[in-house]
């Protein structure tokens, strides 16, 4: 299955290996994580400066989307039918 991520971008489910708030770029591990990433070119800026929500990581890329990792979580779980507490 499909997980849209805002704007025209989707991914497998099956490749994300996390979905993480955009606050978490402040932490320092995060944020050498993401710098070192994007000198490598796997960052996809999906969202418009100013309205990051989240990030996702997935087996080839790291996407920064403008859709709460909230809301990421329910509409993975809502098309599988398992919707569990946030």
């Amino acid at each position: 299955m499909f997980l849209h991520l805002g704007g025209e971008t989707v991914v497998l489910k099956e490749d994300i290996i996390a979905i993480l708030d955009i606050r978490t770029k402040q932490a320092v591990s995060t944020r050498e994580f993401m710098e070192i990433s994007s000198d490598e070119g796997f960052i996809r800026q999906i969202s418009e400066s100013g309205k990051e929500k989240s990030i996702v990581i997935t087996t080839k890329d790291i996407y920064i989307s403008p859709i709460s990792c909230s809301t990421l979580k329910k509409r993975a779980a809502s098309e599988i039918g398992i919707i569990d507490e946030l």
